[in-house]
């Protein structure tokens, strides 16, 4: 095996045998007691600091840190004979040990401070430490250190990033790389975690609004007969004890539609969806989307609450409604432009394709060199000419309004408007973050709608919608007028979080 193994690795494995020649263990089971983390022992001492003259005097005025129990990954090591300073970084931030030989080792042996401190711990390493918080001479804030234990020893060397006037040195920055490792890159890289917090705090602003309007919070089946309720390519599985096909949910539309057909008036869902396609910095194959759905409700109730809601969001997160988001400045601040897809593409390419027929759309996206064949429908083209020559210039939060029948089968048709349905899509920074009708409670029409995606599938569409007859079914039981949306969270993440790719 040592063939594999770096010469660190094997050093780090060397020291693993010395622990057990000293009788220690390197990975204990016994629970270390934290009772303090690096911030409140900074803020802490900060405040202290700020009313004591005397930076040198131990802080005895707050009992919980003249007994501090802390513990950390060491970030970094220096020994200076008998003293050494390590510096250890637990989930809150970074914080410095001070560790003398005569505190860690009154007596005789002095096996710990020499053998142990000195010579087998690495950076990477877990300890903890129990001491009190004082302030150095140079002003930092340390703990001195009366007991360390060794908690987990790591035998793969981590990546040294180094700053030294405003420049870093030796990232761990290839971006394959950390988002294979994941793990390292959140130790390694200042801000990572921040976005990791930041999504989550996202995500509770969300299901704190819905609950607090009286949505109820579902799960439904990842594991389905059918890849229904979007237009997408599976991945496929199977179930051996029942000797069938099984798929990954691309959706899960039509299992909350049951739910209101069953009687609930409000359900979401946070849904981890797959989708068996491409990969780019705003696609992911494996990705989270908020679904909900709200009987007695139309598409246009759901653009004011959605504008609301995404509002709230933005100011919970940066007590503000107006982020930035790369080079751009976005507002949050409800109303959002709204316009249909058909005047979209008129605006940016010249075309009024609201009467055309599909020979003719496609024509047109010949014309402007985009890649289109014959197998797509007249709801894949337009798709395509939106996509390609539109979404990228909205960049404030914009509502798309208005698609034609052929884009939207499980969408109600438009009560005004002939040949649309009643749809929209948000789009922000360029990128579509939601999609949301006033869904289709017509169980003829939509068996209807499913039929002509059979025939697009015939045609060679890959994405078209397989027919769910148990959805069907359902709706032949009664369903209420609802309204429903889909909210990519990651996509939204990303723009709340201020990050260039879905990763």
């Amino acid at each position: 095996m040592s063939e594999h193994l770096s010469e660190q690795e094997i050093v780090r494995r060397e020291k693993l045998a010395k622990f057990a020649e000293l009788g220690i263990d390197p990975y204990p089971a016994a629970m270390w007691d934290v009772n303090a983390t690096a911030v409140e022992i900074l803020d802490a001492v900060e405040k202290i600091k700020a009313a004591n003259p005397n930076p040198e005097q131990p802080i005895h005025e707050l009992d919980i840190y003249k007994d501090v129990c802390i513990a950390g990954r060491i970030m970094s090591l220096n020994s200076k004979g008998k003293v050494s300073f390590i510096k250890i970084q637990d989930n809150t931030g970074r914080i410095q040990l001070f560790i003398s030989v005569d505190n860690i080792c009154p007596g005789d042996d002095k096996t710990m401070y020499n053998e142990v401190i000195k010579h087998l711990l690495d950076l990477g390493d877990f300890v903890g430490a129990k001491g009190e918080a004082f302030v150095t001479k140079t002003g930092e804030t340390s703990i001195r250190v009366k007991e360390l234990k060794v908690l987990s020893k790591a035998l793969k060397p981590m990546p040294v990033v180094k700053e030294k006037d405003g420049e870093v040195f030796d990232a761990f920055s290839d971006p394959e790389q950390r988002f294979r490792q994941r793990y390292v890159d959140l130790v390694v890289n200042h801000g990572v975690k921040e976005t990791f917090l930041k999504r989550t705090q996202m995500v509770k602003t969300i299901r704190d609004f819905l609950n607090a309007n009286g949505a109820v919070e579902v799960d439904t089946p990842v594991l389905q007969s059918i890849p229904g309720g979007a237009a997408a390519r599976p991945f496929t599985t199977h179930h051996n004890a029942l000797d069938i096909p099984l798929y990954l949910r691309i959706a899960n539309e039509l299992y909350l539609k049951r739910l209101i057909v069953g009687g609930f008036d409000w359900v979401y869902e946070f849904s981890r969806n797959f989708r068996n396609e491409g990969m780019s910095r705003k696609h992911n194959p494996e990705f989270t989307i908020l679904e909900f759905y709200v009987a007695y409700k139309d598409y246009i109730w759901m653009m004011d609450f959605t504008e609301r809601m995404l509002e709230k969001v933005a100011t919970d997160m940066h007590g503000t409604s107006e982020l930035t988001v790369g080079d751009n400045k976005i507002d949050f601040k409800a109303p959002f432009r709204r316009i249909t897809i058909y005047d979209a593409i008129k605006e940016y390419t010249g075309h009024d394709v609201s009467f055309m027929t599909e020979e003719q759309i496609y024509d047109v996206c010949k014309s402007l060199h985009l890649e289109v064949d014959k197998t797509m429908g007249k709801g894949k083209l337009i798709d395509e000419l939106f996509s390609a020559k539109c979404e990228k210039n909205f960049i404030q939060p914009t509502f798309i309004t208005d698609y034609p029948v052929e884009m939207s089968p499980l969408t109600k048709k438009h009560r005004s408007k002939e040949g649309l349905v009643e749809r929209f899509e948000l789009m922000v920074n360029g990128q579509e973050i939601a999609n949301a009708y006033s869904e289709l409670n017509d169980p003829i029409e939509q068996r209807a709608r499913f039929e002509e995606q059979v025939k697009l599938m015939e045609r060679g569409d890959d994405e078209a919608m397989f027919i769910d007859h148990d959805f069907l079914r359902a709706l032949e039981y009664g369903m209420p007028p609802t309204s429903g949306i889909g909210i990519g969270i990651d996509r939204l993440a990303m723009l709340m979080t201020n990050q260039a790719s879905i990763q």
